[in-house]
């Protein structure tokens, strides 16, 4: 069984279109609720950011409120990898070893708790950030960035015989 873990980067792009927008969305529409993970982090990352936006004048009101809306409702969908003893084991292990600040070794984290929680699964990481991508790959996870995603049918590689 597949699951998709979307690292922060990733998630806010459901919420704030760009580039990746569009497949990540198409991804995921194919993809059941219960194999959809993001940190328990992720939501209060997303809202924060948002807020920022709407302080700054870069988000009418009204459209931070559709777009944490929208957050609430889509967060709830998922499973959300609680910060365990686990998920800060895999955290310190990788600000020891990386060069990550603490945010991202918090998702990565994450991420891997995740695999160890569901033995014998497929995770698929998936993140903005090159260096997330990079440290995660480093730990043998597959990695997804969503601006490489394919945005239409017509955009899909076809099968090979």
């Amino acid at each position: 069984m597949s699951f998709f873990f979307l690292e922060t980067t990733a998630f806010a792009k459901l919420f704030v279109r760009e580039s990746g927008t569009e497949g990540l969305i198409r991804l995921m529409e194919g993809v059941e609720d219960n194999r959809k993970l993001i940190s328990v982090a992720t939501p209060l990352e997303i809202y924060a950011a948002i807020r920022r936006r709407e302080r700054a004048g870069h988000v009418a009101p009204e459209a931070a409120t559709t777009a944490l809306e929208f957050l609430r409702a889509e967060a709830a969908r998922m499973v959300q990898q609680p910060l365990t003893p686990g998920v800060m084991d895999a955290a310190h292990l990788l600000l020891d070893r990386t060069t990550l600040r603490w945010p991202e070794a918090l998702q990565l984290g994450a991420a891997l708790a995740s695999r160890d929680m569901f033995p014998g699964t497929h995770i698929t990481f998936i993140s903005a950030s090159t260096v997330l991508l990079e440290a995660a790959k480093a730990e043998g996870m597959e990695t997804v960035e969503p601006s490489s995603l394919p945005t239409s049918v017509a955009e899909e590689p076809e099968a090979e015989e």
